[in-house]
């Protein structure tokens, strides 16, 4: 069974609903603003991402309420001041930046009512916030309205000027170690993700090689009852079948594909190879 949405006749609350779940895990923006006044503002957002290195590009949309139609005090914030700092929402502050996300008037301080600490940027006017690991010092290039009804959003493209990284989440290669740096993923509803030992794993990208892919795997493989199409794109993903070794086994076609599927799941790819050949 299939359940088709008509965006077109669609309510949006519950086209909201159904994108903000499908599209996951996203990361989230946590931005600090401030306005003409010189009232500050920090608000997270999750529709957010990196869209260039050269320039620097960081994207998020702040989207208007669906309710009223009225847009966020972040988006008004960038139209007056065309400058954010942008960081990176870890575990260890997830329910202060949770407590910012409150529709609090524009002139009340998330600052002071989440508990963060202020810490001046170098090149621009928003404060940075101490307690993130990571902090992006941004001028806003240009913001793009996508529509003007409740649930449209805009794009805040901001070019990164300076960024500050606690050396506390680098391993011993100066590299972010995702474990210690510990971010947080928004979800659908009120769920969340989390770095955890057990749910993330590494893919080795084929980049600098051509795999061989499905059609040149040999046809006991390629049309294996048991392998998945994942176990398969593994085997897959080298240039060339290896050379077979001088293993000797008795094993039937099942039983080679069952050992093979075993030695995938731990990572001895060179071992399922040898035992399917």
């Amino acid at each position: 069974m299939i359940k088709t949405i008509d965006v077109k006749s669609g309510d949006n609350a519950e086209l909201y609903k159904y994108l903000s779940s499908a599209i996951t895990p996203r990361p989230i923006a946590f931005v600090s603003t401030i306005n003409k006044n010189g009232s500050k503002n920090l608000s997270p957002f999750s529709f957010f991402n990196v869209f260039s290195v050269n320039p620097p590009i960081l994207i998020f949309a702040p989207v208007r309420r669906i309710r009223n139609n009225t847009s966020k005090d972040t988006l008004e914030n960038v139209k007056q001041i065309n400058e954010c700092v942008i960081s990176i929402v870890t575990e260890n502050i997830d329910q202060q930046v949770s407590l910012s996300s409150c529709d609090y008037d524009a002139d009340i301080n998330e600052f002071e009512k989440a508990g963060f600490t202020e810490l001046k940027s170098d090149l621009i006017k928003p404060s940075r916030i101490k307690e993130s690991p990571i902090n992006f010092e941004c001028k806003v290039n240009k913001i793009i309205d996508l529509g003007t009804e409740g649930g449209s959003g805009s794009l805040v493209l901001c070019e990164v000027l300076k960024m500050h990284i606690n050396k506390s989440i680098l391993n011993e290669f100066n590299d972010i170690d995702p474990f210690k740096l510990n971010v947080v993923s928004r979800l659908g509803a009120n769920w969340y993700g989390k770095t955890t030992k057990d749910s993330l794993y590494e893919i080795a990208k084929p980049i600098s090689k051509k795999g061989m892919g499905f059609d040149n795997l040999p046809s006991h493989i390629r049309n294996s009852k048991i392998l998945t199409g994942n176990e398969l794109a593994i085997l897959a993903s080298r240039e060339v079948p290896p050379k077979k070794s001088k293993i000797n086994n008795n094993l039937s076609i099942d039983e080679k594909h069952l050992k093979a599927k075993k030695y995938l799941s731990e990572g001895k790819y060179e071992k399922a190879w040898q035992i399917l050949i």
